[in-house]
């Protein structure tokens, strides 16, 4: 089979010149845009909370300082790992959460450094935290307003993310591109070759000589391309043609990348690890770090607190009127996994005039006769998952997470939905991402739960904190997060 080539024009050459030109702007506009935010920012907070406090403008010198630094340190991080790359700008969810996590931990080392070296007496801890807050919030923006203007760019082919060559079995590069899409991710596919039937059937020795032979032919065009990278685009089985590729593209200047084979396809968070001397692929990753855990954890601890100083006269009042309204206790408890299978007993209002926890339980549906008035209130306006925060208190639960069912509810759609046990790899919640979107309510119907378990694996896969605080805030205040109330 012939091979296809993008034909290296003085215009394409004065083309590649200008986009490369582009990206570069991009990448260091993000860059400058970075460190003026965070050094503007501590100086307007550190100003801003001043007058409105103290009626002056504070040490402008000492806001200036903590800016630079946490500037410095900032941009340095990132510059280390790689967060610059407009590749990273393709998508907002993983690049904001590692802006995030390294945001967090800039400031938990600061305040440790500060604490030792006996200085945080001398900047307010209102202005700190006013810093901490803006700076975290700006980022958040700045990274969204990247993520729009490289996103448009490469759908405009004014950038290019990488240039790549593709070489392997014409079949599986036809699915590589229709799966993939790589211009929309902003890679420029600069041309292809289709190894023939001769290079991939035969003995061994035959298809040795057909490779080197029609690879021989290709190499100096693909060298006059001057891709980023090329991709072997092959079934990982057929090791000898593999072996063969690399061989010979090792005398390019260019990434040589082995392409998604169906490990990678299947899982698409898959990455490459290595424990010691022993490299392996990692198909599945811990739903969350140990420094995620330790976020996610502390912040469950501190809402919690607030929520239940606050909430407890409207906890008291609830529970006065449940006593009034039917016969029974105040709060129902009800056996759920939590996280790792673990059972643990769910604190809730009572709702209904039943209290089952056994074998069989029948969800409430519309109109169930078995739903108190208040109860039927309560419900609508979810503050009968108000005690759960107890549990949250306990370590039992998280305020954000996957809804838990009951024991046999579990029991019945962890043998009928795939993946369904993966919502107990992280606590439950009291709210959480299906619950926001309205998927929630009866589950009659295994469409119904399977919607549910998408939408719960979403967001173990793609957790942050500032999706919590949006789950939280969209709890409150979205009519969908009411939806299918029962």
């Amino acid at each position: 089979m012939s091979h296809t080539l993008i034909s290296r024009s003085g215009a394409d050459r004065s083309l590649r010149s200008r986009k490369r030109l582009i990206g570069e702007a991009i990448s260091i506009a993000i860059v400058v845009g970075d460190a003026l935010a965070i050094v503007a920012l501590s100086v307007l907070s550190g100003v801003a909370y001043h007058q409105v406090a103290y009626g002056e403008s504070g040490d402008v010198l000492s806001f200036l300082r903590v800016g630079g630094v946490i500037a410095t340190v900032v941009v340095i991080a990132n510059l280390s790992r790689g967060e610059y790359q407009l590749g990273n700008f393709l998508s907002l969810a993983p690049h904001a959460r590692r802006t995030a996590q390294l945001w967090n931990l800039t400031f938990i080392c600061l305040l440790i450094i500060g604490f030792v070296g006996k200085v945080t007496e001398v900047y307010s801890r209102g202005w700190i935290v006013i810093y901490y807050t803006s700076g975290l919030l700006t980022l958040l923006f700045l990274r969204y307003v990247a993520v729009r203007i490289v996103r448009r760019s490469t759908v405009a082919r004014l950038i290019a993310t990488k240039r790549v060559f593709l070489i392997g079995n014409a079949g599986e590069i036809e699915r590589f591109i229709a799966k993939h899409e790589p211009r929309l991710g902003g890679v420029e596919i600069v041309g292809c070759r289709f190894l023939s039937a001769a290079a991939q059937s035969g003995s061994m020795r035959e298809r040795q000589r057909a490779l080197h032979r029609e690879l021989g032919s290709v190499m100096p065009s693909i060298r006059q391309l001057e891709p980023d990278a090329v991709f072997i685009v092959t079934p990982w089985s057929d090791e000898s043609a593999i072996d063969g590729c690399i061989e010979q593209l090792l005398t390019l200047p260019a990434e040589i990348h082995l392409g998604p084979g169906y490990a990678l396809r299947k899982y698409s968070n898959a990455q490459l690890a290595r424990l010691g001397p022993i490299a392996s692929l990692q198909l599945v990753r811990l739903p969350l770090s140990r420094f995620e855990l330790l976020q996610k954890r502390a912040f469950d601890v501190v809402m919690s607190t607030i929520g239940l100083v606050l909430l407890a006269p409207l906890l008291l009042c609830i529970a006065l009127l449940i006593k009034l309204d039917s016969p029974g206790p105040v709060f129902f408890l009800q056996r759920r996994y939590g996280f790792n299978q673990k059972p643990f007993r769910i604190i809730k209002f009572r709702t209904m005039v039943t209290l089952d926890d056994g074998p069989v339980i029948h969800q409430a549906r519309r109109g169930d006769p078995r739903v108190t008035r208040v109860g039927r209130w309560l419900r609508a306006s979810n503050l009968d998952e108000l005690p759960q925060l107890f549990n949250v208190l306990k370590g039992e639960m998280s305020l954000v997470g996957p809804r838990p069912h009951a024991l046999s509810h579990d029991r019945e759609y962890e043998h009928i939905i795939a993946r369904y046990a993966r919502r107990h790899n992280v606590k439950p919640g009291i709210t959480g991402w299906a619950q926001v979107h309205g998927v929630r309510g009866e589950t009659d119907t295994r469409d119904k739960m399977q919607r549910r378990v998408e939408h719960d694996l979403f967001y173990i896969e793609n957790w942050s904190l500032a999706r919590d605080l949006w789950i939280l805030l969209w709890t409150v205040v979205s009519p969908s997060a009411y939806r299918n109330a029962r």
